[in-house]
């Protein structure tokens, strides 16, 4: 059986300056909850998580480096969870096509995204 979105969008947004390509499939009406593939050439990028990201690699080899330095490594074939308030290096070692899905946490009262008792994920 095969499942498609009713707002599947086929036309992918390509950055032609860094070799990204990008196709949402869904994202829910509040904006907190979203689909889609991404691919990109081998690159490293600093990135800090406000989102958690759960990761299908397709194709590829990633290594991910926490600010304090500890870094693993994913292949194709294997799954992961990036959660919000992650920072780091995010490192395609080799061209990446994933599948992924993100939820943006819900505010505390402190204004910093968390789960339900106020925790950084």
């Amino acid at each position: 059986m095969t499942l498609r979105s009713i707002r599947f969008n086929p036309a992918p947004h390509v950055d032609p300056a860094s070799a990204t390509t990008v196709h949402e499939w869904y994202q829910d009406t509040t904006g907190a909850f979203s689909a889609g593939f991404w691919g990109s050439e081998s690159s490293t990028l600093s990135v800090h998580y406000e989102e958690d990201e759960f990761c299908v690699l397709l194709e590829g080899t990633v290594e991910l480096t926490d600010a304090s330095g500890h870094m693993e490594v994913y292949q194709a074939g294997e799954s992961f969870l990036i959660p919000s308030g992650f920072s780091g290096t995010w490192r395609n070692v080799t061209p990446v096509r994933k599948f992924y899905v993100v939820h943006l946490p819900k505010p505390t009262a402190g204004g910093v995204p968390g789960d339900i008792d106020g925790g950084i994920l």
